[in-house]
């Protein structure tokens, strides 16, 4: 995994497990890595990781079994609503990137069905 060093790892961690979940690679009742190893595998910091995981289960995410460990939790409904949310804010941003380079509205959604188009 590749960190933006703008932002805090943890944080990236978590839009990873998120992104994960929203897009069905990661489905409810489905076990995170543990701490330790993800931490291995990402190369950080467990504390990191840990620290990602409390607030992913803050968050209504994933639930932490004492003993067992970190799993996907969620049903479908806020499943779709993550994957709106996500959606809106790639959305947002795209449009903000592109109105700062002077494209209007038509020119924007002119790229997006031709980018659409191409990837089919």
């Amino acid at each position: 995994m590749e960190f933006d060093d703008r932002t805090p790892i943890y944080t990236q961690i978590m839009d990873l497990i998120r992104r994960q979940i929203a897009s069905g690679e990661l489905k409810a009742g489905q076990q995170l890595p543990s701490v330790r190893d993800l931490a291995q595998q990402v190369l950080v910091n467990p504390n990191t990781v840990q620290k990602a995981y409390i607030e992913l289960e803050r968050e209504g995410y994933v639930a932490t079994q004492r003993g067992t460990g970190t799993f996907v939790c969620g049903d479908a409904g806020s499943v779709e609503e993550l994957r709106r949310r996500l959606a809106g804010e790639a959305v947002h941003s795209y449009v903000t990137q592109m109105r700062s380079l002077g494209y209007g509205g038509e020119e924007m959604a002119a790229m997006v069905l031709a980018a659409a188009g191409e990837e089919q």
